[in-house]
């Protein structure tokens, strides 16, 4: 049963009146938060009891959330499913994996999570700067994924013009690019997120595993075992000779995924089209529809930002 709970202490927010068409996002303490999900993202702040046994799945949208929350899901939870009557094959990864604030601290109301089975899988794209206290005090695992900053903003724009609505034009890639370089973005600024969670990862390795979408690509193998390592259960003998983790690599393949049909029809709770989240899932896909001028400032932006952090990304051309 759920409460009402509205924070009780009081913010200032500055809303963007125009540039993202589809949303509008609240500035707090230095990030744009999406203003419709402000309440429930503040009372998961306030609320939210973690246990050691949690596991957290953290993004910026847009940079393989889906397919972390597939892959994550079906290595966690191999003993109870077999591939043949998978929660995966009727049921959104969304669906399977809510978002804490957006699914479950609807508009600010407080849920009992209590009865869910250990070890609970959870997601949120709040930066690392805002997370509950209770995620870093009861030492649960957090896995980051994050992605190149050009294919991130390219999917980001893309999804958010399917948003707008029918009597709106899409917002051009112009004005998109202008407010993301300026990091004006859901959970942004962008680079600000990623250096919270990669700085953690670095403090606290054995709590905070960081993932690159461009390098799981390349060798989905390799993290699917790496991904077991760290959740602390990893790929028996046995399961290697089975091939297991190839298996599992196909099964949440982005191919597999956007081909069943729970993925091709339907919403999620919040009027989404699910197959929205399956557009191509490829890396370097910017080069399709970034300018040259885009691409240098974005990848000047991306140096500065990120200057002796020791975080860098590869670019991969097609």
């Amino acid at each position: 049963m759920s409460t009402s709970c509205v924070p009780e202490h009081s913010v200032t927010l500055s809303i963007v009146e125009k540039g993202w068409k589809s949303i509008e996002l609240s500035q707090y303490q230095g990030f744009w938060l999406l203003h419709k999900y402000f309440p429930g993202s503040m009372a998961c702040r306030e609320h939210f009891e973690s246990s050691k046994d949690d596991v957290m799945l953290i993004t910026t949208p847009k940079s393989g959330t889906t397919w972390l929350k597939a892959l994550t899901f079906t290595v966690l939870n191999r003993t109870r499913h077999d591939f043949n009557n998978h929660p995966l094959l009727t049921t959104s990864p969304h669906e399977l994996v809510p978002l804490l604030d957006y699914d479950l601290y609807v508009d600010g109301k407080v849920p009992d999570l209590t009865n869910i089975p250990s070890p609970r899988l959870f997601c949120l794209h709040l930066p690392y700067e805002l997370l509950p206290t209770s995620i870093i005090e009861s030492n649960c695992r957090i896995i980051y994924l994050c992605r190149n900053p050009k294919d991130t903003f390219v999917s980001l724009w893309l999804f958010l013009n399917k948003l707008v609505s029918e009597d709106e034009a899409p917002v051009p890639v112009e004005e998109a690019f202008e407010l993301f370089h300026r990091g004006i973005s859901p959970y942004g600024p962008f680079w600000e997120h990623l250096l919270g969670y990669w700085k953690a990862s670095l403090e606290r390795p054995e709590r905070v595993l960081f993932m690159k979408y461009e390098e799981i690509k390349e060798d989905p193998a390799f993290h699917l075992r790496r991904l077991a390592d760290f959740l602390g259960c990893p790929f028996s003998d046995e399961e290697e000779r089975e091939e297991l983790v190839e298996k599992i690599e196909r099964f949440c393949s982005f191919e597999s995924l956007k081909s069943l049909k729970v993925n091709k029809s339907g919403t999620t709770a919040h009027g989404i089209q699910n197959k929205s989240f399956f557009r191509r899932g490829v890396v370097g896909d910017w080069e399709n529809h970034l300018t040259k001028e885009m691409i240098e400032a974005l990848d000047k932006l991306t140096q500065q930002k990120l200057e002796g952090s020791g975080l860098t990304f590869k670019d991969a051309k097609k």
